[in-house]
């Protein structure tokens, strides 16, 4: 990388030209210990601002050949917009078209998809778009995917789990990068989240004359995460005018500490574990840690029986941990989805639905 220039573009020591803007996502990039060579990347966009952006500075950076890389972009229609939607998907063509990049799109019913599964609207299309994502990178043979959360995301992000009640993993916010799936060598990466700002992508957007996607539910207060955006931030920005950045870096810090103590954790977990067809883990062990301690091992347990940890709460780790109490034996905790635990003698045992 070239020292730091003030002017908006930066040489390389081709004097291929690039965006501060990239120059800057270069820096970060490496930073995070992204591949620099000799890898596919795909690109999540969804036709809004900090898409586009990530996606035509990488586009500049692996242009330029500071970054020696193949970028597919890809979109999943939610079909939740009528005609909206459709544009979406056909003005992401015409933008990857024009810039010569490989473009993957698919629609997906997302009513059906919340109705059948109970979820809400946002968690449905969510599970969908990192479906769709996990499938576009195995298709183009990728190991990372992006998305284009940025800082203000992060910060949103811990105020709203902050309200609704969060442990220290909820609280530590977005990773930077971690796998996309359980069990898979994909690695989703945000290089916009720890240093960019919405504000200056959507001037970066302006530089490069582009008017990116308006999307209407952006804007709707019925939804926590913009009335957040829009009416929580700015009011608590009169008091902090840097309350964003200083989001950000307190949910790095617990996020750092978080990890140390999932270390710990783990360390306790293979002593509890039975490593047998009945899925067990030993009530003693448990019953010896601390409540904090206890309860991370009781969460790593659960997200291995079950393969994630969606929709398990606090109270349902209340449950499992009485069933530690002296006279527990035979008893259950139900837990979502129709799978619980059930202690038998001296072991807590993880039981499907219907098993």
């Amino acid at each position: 990388m070239q020292p730091e220039s003030p002017d908006m573009r930066t040489e390389n020591e081709n004097g291929r030209r690039v965006s501060r803007f990239a120059w800057r996502l270069g820096r970060e990039w490496l930073r995070l210990g992204l591949p620099s060579a000799d890898g596919h990347i795909v690109v999540a966009v969804s036709g809004g601002a900090d898409s586009t952006a990530l996606l035509l500075a990488m586009h500049e950076l692996c242009s330029s050949q500071r970054l020696a890389l193949k970028l597919t972009a890809a979109h999943l229609n939610h079909c939740l917009r009528a005609d909206e939607s459709d544009a979406d998907a056909a003005w992401l063509v015409g933008l990857t078209t024009e810039y010569e990049i490989p473009f993957v799109v698919e629609r997906a019913d997302t009513n059906a998809e919340a109705a059948r599964t109970q979820d809400n609207l946002e968690q449905a299309a969510r599970r969908l778009r990192y479906n769709f994502l996990a499938r576009t990178a195995a298709n183009v043979g990728a190991k990372h995917v992006l998305t284009a959360h940025t800082m203000d995301d992060q910060a949103e992000t811990m105020l709203l789990r902050l309200m609704r009640g969060s442990g220290l993993e909820g609280l530590g916010g977005m990773k930077p990068a971690r796998d996309l799936s359980p069990g898979t060598d994909v690695i989703l990466a945000r290089p916009l989240m720890s240093k960019f700002r919405r504000a200056e992508i959507l001037e970066y957007c302006t530089e490069r004359g582009i008017e990116p996607r308006q999307d209407a539910m952006n804007h709707d207060l019925a939804f926590s995460r913009v009335a957040v955006r829009h009416e929580l931030l700015p009011l608590m920005e009169r008091f902090n005018p840097r309350l964003v950045e200083t989001l950000a870096q307190t949910a790095e810090l617990i996020r750092t500490d978080n990890d140390s103590l999932d270390s710990l954790a783990m360390v306790s977990w293979a002593g509890a574990f039975r490593h047998n067809s009945e899925n067990g883990i030993d009530v003693r062990t448990l019953q010896e840690l601390d409540t904090g301690l206890r309860r991370r091992v009781i969460r790593l347990w659960l997200g291995t029986m079950r393969g994630d940890l969606r929709r398990i709460e606090a109270v349902h780790l209340r449950a499992i941990e009485q069933l530690l109490e002296p006279g527990r034996a035979g008893r259950v905790a139900e837990l979502p989805g129709g799978a619980r635990v059930q202690r038998n003698r001296g072991w807590l045992l993880f039981q499907e639905k219907d098993s």
